[in-house]
């Protein structure tokens, strides 16, 4: 179906406008992704868009042409627009010219294969979306098999983390428990869980990783609790040459996820 909104007290409208916080995300159990690259991205992955919004002012693109065709055989809903209502939607001055309204995925430990690849990546109360979007990105340039989040994390389905993604959000796995959840599962098969830290700590290049191998990373200004680091099998350091004494938790995970990756393919 095809239509098109003028007005901006459209109860769709104020619907998707919703969307921008967690608690109407979740009740929902929707999301969006804006631009079309990341939209495309999704397309790519086999996740098509069940709401597609397009500013009538658009430029033509066959990209967004292939896009709104399979929306639409899909049985899924375009809207047409003015930029100023989508500028409404999105809650940015200058919006990209097409978004896209996503089913949430499931997120339990349960959907995962943890033999599907050699890396996985874990953060543990990582507060801040852009950091989370980052290490979804980090997943994907890694060959990571997807993000697990542990206790009181950011959304993965909010718009700066899906930004940040650069629409790793699509093809990564993604999951969220509690430590208590998911120490039980990472133990009930396979599955090496290292993390960086100055406790115990060996150099973090040549040190023994095995696949698959659960990249933790903690919160960003409180690190992991000590507990935590406590269960890890294997704990290493990284040198700071200079008056820093961290890495920006995202840092930190990509850096420590490419030196493991490079041990695993010798």
């Amino acid at each position: 179906m095809r239509r098109e909104i003028t007005g901006y007290s459209n109860p769709t409208v104020k619907y998707l406008r919703s969307l921008r916080e967690k608690k109407h995300r979740k009740a929902a159990g929707e999301f969006l992704a804006e631009g079309l690259r990341l939209l495309t991205d999704a397309r790519e992955c086999g996740h098509l868009p069940e709401l597609l919004v397009m500013a009538k002012t658009r430029e033509a693109h066959t990209l967004l042409d292939v896009l709104e065709a399979e929306v639409l055989r899909s049985g899924g809903e375009v809207i047409e627009t003015t930029p100023d209502i989508l500028s409404k939607i999105t809650g940015k001055s200058n919006p990209q010219t097409v978004t896209g309204v996503f089913k949430e995925f499931d997120t339990s430990l349960a959907a995962l294969d943890r033999d599907a690849a050699p890396i996985w990546m874990v953060a543990e109360s990582l507060r801040d979306p852009g950091n989370l979007g980052t290490m979804l990105r980090t997943c994907d340039a890694v060959g990571a098999g997807g993000l697990i989040l542990v206790d009181d994390c950011a959304d993965p389905f909010s718009a700066e983390a899906v930004r940040a993604s650069m629409g790793a959000v699509f093809t990564k796995s993604i999951a969220r428990a509690s430590w208590d959840e998911f120490l039980p599962w990472l133990r009930s098969g396979p599955g090496q869980l290292v993390a960086a830290s100055l406790r115990d700590a060996v150099p973090y290049r040549g040190a023994e990783y095995t696949k698959p191998c659960f990249v933790l990373v903690g919160n960003e200004s409180q690190g992991l609790p000590e507990s935590y680091e406590a269960e890890c099998d294997l704990r290493v350091t990284m040198p700071m040459r200079g008056r820093a004494d961290s890495l920006n938790a995202s840092v930190a995970g990509a850096v420590l996820a490419y030196e493991v990756l490079a041990t695993l393919e010798k």
